[in-house]
């Protein structure tokens, strides 16, 4: 494998602890980047983990989700334990609102984890609506646009099952992220 040089023409911030101890290389017999790990650092301990060794996000996000560098001031994260089926939606509602859909996503991701099978189009497709949405405030409108109908998708599969919506019209929810997603 030949070893890729020059850190800084990446971007990669070398202090960075996701990044400490990787040394990018190039796979020779696929042409793809690989990895390799510096084998003196463990590598639950290069992740943010809880107190259970689970994966968790601890560095800061912007209101669309994007990372910040650790000890900047970022948006207040949303829990990451799953809610009960409709204080998700309010709370997925309230955080799209305030101009937050990647922490609706989360939400919402949380909620499709954890939910019944039977439901799992449900939330899988309001989350997906709300990446889209974070896609359209990014301005990628093409992102944006994949995301909202794969969402609209299952959201259409899951209404045909006839299962609970918990209060949602979900004709409403997704003519409202097209509209969204196309007028950003």
């Amino acid at each position: 494998m030949a070893v890729v040089t020059g850190a800084d023409d990446r971007g990669v911030d070398e202090s960075d602890t996701a990044t400490r101890n990787l040394t990018p290389t190039v796979n020779q017999s696929v042409g793809r980047p690989d990895l390799e790990q510096d084998e003196s650092q463990n590598h639950r301990k290069r992740r943010d983990r809880d107190a259970a060794g689970r994966p968790r996000q601890a560095r800061p996000r912007d209101a669309l989700g994007r990372p910040l560098a650790y000890g900047a001031t970022g948006v207040e994260p949303v829990p990451e334990e799953p809610l009960p089926p409709d204080e998700t939606v309010a709370a997925a509602r309230s955080l799209v609102d305030d101009g937050r859909p990647f922490s609706a996503h989360e939400v919402l991701e949380a909620r499709w984890k954890a939910g019944p099978a039977g439901e799992r189009d449900l939330w899988q497709g309001l989350a997906q609506i709300c990446v889209g949405l974070t896609h359209a405030a990014r301005g990628r409108p093409v992102g944006a646009a994949r995301l909202v109908e794969r969402g609209a998708g299952r959201l259409d599969a899951y209404a045909a099952s006839g299962g609970p919506t918990y209060g949602l019209d979900l004709a409403v929810v997704v003519a409202c992220a097209r509209h969204r997603a196309l007028t950003r």
